[in-house]
């Protein structure tokens, strides 16, 4: 028999432009988690998308747990270790804030997806061109599936959303640069840039200061034991920095963010490229 020489790996995977491009992960990444796990070593989704916003047909893979909301939320074999929320007070601030200057955005909770009535509309109006102008396949993916009704179907409308209890808001129109709003909600909140970068300065993610991926992580590496050497983290956007910091290895995404780029230990391709099982293979996890 072969000796085994090394502990097994667990692996943090950011679904967005790294496991899956569009809502859909070409097959190649679903057999190589399905591949990993059978050998001995964890895989879990490491998103900032809220549970809410995770397709079934992603989870499908199966994954040994998942990290949403940015690492607002933990749950692993289906216990649920971390559920963390805007303090209600700095919540109904910051929704009111917004309203008050006409901003577009969505609070992002697990159950749900908020808006206030008529938020949809705004939304079609600023996103419907960007979206327009993304290539509707790509050679490995079918990206048929339509990106507005991805963040629109989970929704659930109201005309007061001051009393909602959410973990993260995405903001896609401020007529007000949001940094400048940012200013009257003191140390418990953040910004991040949106990863839909032709939306600019009126735009991004307000989370809970101190709340990122690697906290998320850091939850699951208590709970099973982990050895944070054997911790793998893979992604490309803003929010993905924290963890692939943190990680005994960080891959990130070929032409990712800048700052994903600059802490990671190396790269590999995005979902067109099967990028993630190139990034399995390289680390002999699929055999």
């Amino acid at each position: 028999m072969p000796r085994q020489t090394a502990r097994p790996r667990a692996v943090f995977l950011d679904i967005d432009g790294t496991y899956a491009d569009h809502g859909l992960a070409p097959e190649a990444h679903v057999a190589a988690v399905r591949a990993a796990r059978s050998r001995g070593h964890l895989v879990f989704v490491c998103t900032g998308r809220p549970l809410s916003m995770v397709p079934g047909h992603i989870l499908d893979a199966g994954f040994d747990g998942t990290i949403t909301g940015a690492g607002a939320r933990v749950e692993v074999n289906g216990e649920l270790l971390r559920d963390q929320r805007f303090e209600p007070g700095l919540a109904a601030l910051i929704v009111e804030t917004l309203d008050a200057h006409g901003a577009a955005y969505i609070l992002e909770a697990p159950e749900a997806l908020h808006g206030r009535t008529g938020v949809d509309q705004r939304l079609r109006e600023v996103l419907g061109p960007i979206f327009a102008g993304r290539p509707q396949h790509d050679g490995i993916l079918s990206t048929d599936v339509d990106p507005l009704e991805d963040i629109l179907g989970p929704m659930q409308y109201s005309d007061d959303l001051r009393s909602t209890s959410y973990a993260k808001i995405s903001v896609f129109d401020s007529p007000v640069p949001l940094k400048q709003l940012m200013e009257g909600f003191g140390p418990g909140a953040g910004l991040i840039p949106s990863s839909l970068s032709a939306l600019g300065d009126r735009a991004g993610e307000i989370f809970m200061a101190g709340t990122h991926k690697a906290v998320g992580i850091q939850v699951v590496e208590a709970r099973l034991g982990l050895h944070r050497a054997d911790i793998v983290a893979i992604g490309d956007s803003a929010n993905d920095i924290e963890m692939l910091e943190y990680a005994g290895v960080g891959i990130a995404v070929e032409g990712g963010h800048p700052g994903v780029l600059a802490v990671a230990d190396r790269t590999t391709a995005g979902p067109a490229g099967e990028g993630v099982a190139l990034a399995f293979a390289d680390l002999g996890l699929l055999g």
